[in-house]
């Protein structure tokens, strides 16, 4: 383990009453559940095994910290993608497993602007407000050549709601600008961490978690009553009005705290030609091209009628080509359309592209529909359409 200042990770300590409330039960032997949610490196990307990586490495500090609880462990990581699909598969992806502890991890996915900081803040919002009320932590990944990260906009939402937040641009990061460490030795492309990268960004998280550990140990049976009730009234920042049954009102204009992903599981086309609905059995949530629809042929369209205020959309954009391109319209309006062009030119594989297509229109149902506007003979592969996400 290299020797820095792992203390100086966290950035914002936040209310732990949540976190402390978690330890405790675990402490007395109960039923726990660690829940991470982000992209590629807390799905584990670049690690030699499932084991090595961050998320699981933070895991095992509970289970060795608190040996007679029942601790599990829930990864709901898939590379490539944002809080704006976080905030609409969190539900089903990580919540529904009813997780005491949440860490989410999208610091280096999400773009450092006022679109995500709405994204993220709804999605935030949405893991408050879940009635298992889990303790959230926020963790700020980087990029370790140029310290890109969007801690900046993702800080705002920590502060706003009292949030631990865990930051790698504040603890790793400078001690490779100050040269006591290599790039190479934590990482093969400054972004995803190798083996020591992992066991240094979980030691980073960890570091924070055993302050909390010593807060509650020595503050005895104070928090016993919010243990017993395990609430789940927010508590969050004393300087913040909160109204007494929910959250502070939001930053944003929180459109994404209830969004939605309309996929061939729930999403029934009112009109469709030349679109077929895919049937294979989805492998776990990181089999990412499974429920959706797609098509070969020039004019091949399938319409929707969903309500919200955003429309944003899911596709394959594929290496292998050339592939279809297709257009996006909603309500027929030409300031709408959206090209969704599915030859990706990348190496590392197909991408699971989400483009949003408008948002904060006004409330309702809109007509949605894809249409395929460019074929070729020797098409690699078919358009595929994972999804249409719809903003609240």
């Amino acid at each position: 383990m290299f020797e820095m200042n792992r203390a100086a990770g966290t950035v914002n300590q936040g209310n732990d009453a949540r976190l402390q409330n978690a330890m405790r039960r675990a402490s007395v032997g109960g039923k726990l559940t660690i829940g991470f949610l982000g992209g590629s490196i807390t799905q584990g990307s670049l690690s030699s095994t499932p084991q090595t990586c961050y998320a699981y490495l933070v895991y095992s500090w509970w289970k060795e910290n608190f040996p007679m609880a029942d601790v599990s462990y829930v990864n709901a990581g898939i590379g490539a993608t944002t809080s704006q699909f976080g905030a609409a598969r969190v539900g089903e992806d990580l919540l529904s497993y009813k997780p005491d502890v949440v860490f989410l991890e999208f610091s280096v996915n999400d773009g450092s602007n006022a679109h995500f900081l709405e994204t993220y803040e709804g999605l935030v919002r949405r893991v408050l407000s879940d009635e298992a009320a889990p303790a959230v932590v926020l963790i700020y990944n980087v990029c370790y050549d140029n310290g890109a990260s969007a801690q900046l906009m993702h800080a705002k939402v920590g502060r706003h709601y009292d949030l631990p937040g865990i930051s790698m641009q504040s603890s790793i990061y400078p001690e490779l600008l100050a040269g006591r460490m290599e790039n190479r030795a934590i990482t093969p492309d400054d972004l995803h961490p190798n083996d020591a990268g992992h066991e240094l960004v979980a030691s980073v998280i960890t570091c924070y978690l055993e302050a909390v550990r010593e807060r509650m140990e020595a503050s005895g049976g104070q928090n016993r009553a919010v243990c017993e009730s395990h609430s789940s009234a927010y508590v969050g920042n004393a300087d913040v009005t909160v109204p007494a049954n929910g959250l502070p009102a939001p930053l944003t204009a929180n459109t994404y705290e209830h969004s939605i992903r309309y996929n061939n599981k729930n999403g029934i086309p009112v009109d469709v030609e030349g679109f077929a609905k895919d049937t294979r059995e989805q492998n776990g949530i990181t089999d990412i091209f499974k429920n959706g629809w797609e098509a070969s042929a020039q004019g091949a369209h399938i319409v929707f009628s969903l309500e919200g205020t955003g429309v944003s959309v899911q596709f394959r954009r594929s290496v292998n080509q050339p592939a279809p391109v297709a257009e996006i319209l909603v309500d027929d309006d030409p300031a709408t359309r959206t090209i969704l062009d599915a030859n990706f030119d990348e190496t590392w594989g197909d991408k699971l592209e989400l483009l949003t297509v408008t948002e904060h229109m006004s409330e309702g149902t809109h007509r949605i529909e894809v249409r395929l506007i460019e074929t070729h003979a020797d098409d690699a592969v078919p358009f595929y359409l994972n999804a249409i996400l719809m903003a609240d």
